[in-house]
């Protein structure tokens, strides 16, 4: 994304109106400046509640905000793992309500069915809490089982590789490299490298008594070893791997067994199979789920607006909430300019300026710096390279 990805949300008091707020601010920032593009943030009437509960929410939805937004970050990460060598289609399944996420946040509409205004800020809060909390077990269930699945599915297909010390023989061999079924006789399969063939062609016949003479077949080879076969008595076996051994020649742990070398077959063919059966699904889920987060996480934005606007600006309820995307190159005039917009409201604050500052975004990090006249939060909308 070529982009700017960083949105402020930001809230003024009404001027006479909040249509007249609305045009200064974007006349100065926009029209006249070019310093970014705006948008009007609608947020519905909201039930105040008394100023102690709202000095207690808004320290509570700055976790809320921290917590919802970690868990779409972390849904949309774990989509681009699932999604595998078709990663690059991650940033078009990152969606919320089917809209990309700028035009969601730049036309953002309050989900009345979802958190209907009439209940409290404090349960609006708990249903969002609750509903991403549920969410968010519910991805620590899934992951758990997918990766499972995908793990040992990569362990059997390493078997299916690497050297012939320790990859899976079993698809290299035939029925008819073995003695089977012989009371006395058995067949060995031995590695040997490369560099000590010749002493392996030369050797192997002496290298316990009671070996079938010419019984050594080169079944097939690596870059670095050859994997071979002998025929001796089966009361010699544990002589001549030790023999062996010291001769570097490494005899394999291997019985001949075609149902079970059928079943490891299988068994690879089966998580092939319930890998592609899971993917569908399992890719639906996470991005309607990281839809529902992700929208929660822009209404539990517009929440700490209005909680916060509240707090600074007093009653009656009256400011305009707006949504700047700033242009890239013009973050710090454009900060300039609010300052000098809204420096006045500094001192208008107030008696309940004092809560401003312990209330501005507490609990994340970036919070405790930043502050200004008005009330204003990040939304980074980039999901798919930032870290949590």
């Amino acid at each position: 994304m070529s982009t700017m990805t960083e949105y402020w949300l930001i809230s003024a008091p009404g001027d006479k109106t909040c249509q007249q707020t609305w045009e200064t601010m974007n006349n100065v920032t926009s029209k006249q400046n070019n310093l970014c593009e705006n948008f009007k943030f609608h947020i519905p009437d909201l039930k105040v509640g008394t100023l102690d509960q709202l000095v207690g929410l808004s320290d509570d939805l700055g976790k809320l905000d921290g917590y919802v937004e970690q868990t779409t970050r972390k849904i949309a990460a774990y989509l681009g793992d699932v999604l595998e060598d078709q990663r690059d289609k991650l940033y078009e399944n990152l969606q919320a309500n089917n809209n990309d996420l700028a035009l969601y946040i730049t036309r953002f509409q309050w989900d009345l069915a979802k958190y209907p205004t009439k209940q409290s800020l404090r349960n609006i809060a708990d249903i969002i809490s609750k509903q991403v909390g549920q969410i968010d077990a519910d991805l620590k269930t899934k992951s758990a089982a997918y990766n499972n699945l995908k793990g040992n599915l990569q362990n059997l297909e390493k078997k299916q590789t690497g050297s012939l010390l320790t990859r899976n023989l079993a698809d290299l061999v035939k029925k008819e490299h073995f003695i089977l079924d012989s009371e006395y006789l058995t067949t060995l399969l031995v590695i040997v490298p490369k560099a000590n063939m010749g002493d392996w062609n030369a050797h192997y016949e002496k290298i316990t008594d009671m070996i079938v003479p010419r019984s050594s077949q080169t079944i097939t080879q690596d870059a670095d070893y050859a994997l071979c076969t002998v025929t001796l008595f089966k009361k010699v076996v544990d002589e001549f791997k030790l023999h062996a051994r010291e001769r570097k020649f490494v005899v394999r742990e291997f019985v001949y067994n075609e149902e079970e070398l059928a079943a490891g077959k299988n068994e690879i063919t089966k998580l092939v199979t319930d890998k592609k059966k899971q993917f569908g699904p399992l890719v639906r889920w996470l991005k309607v789920n990281f839809s529902e987060c992700f929208c929660a996480w822009v209404h539990v934005k517009a929440l700490r607006v209005f909680v916060e606007s509240v707090l600074r600006y007093g009653l009656p309820v009256n400011f305009q909430a707006i949504l700047i995307h700033p242009n890239k190159k013009s973050t710090k005039r454009l900060r300039d300019v609010l300052q000098q917009l809204y420096s006045h409201l500094d001192g208008s604050a107030g008696s309940s300026g004092g809560n401003a500052d312990n209330v501005d975004i507490p609990g994340l990090g970036f919070g405790q710096s930043e502050y200004f006249p008005y009330v204003y939060y990040k939304l980074n909308i980039d999901m798919v390279e930032t870290k949590v």
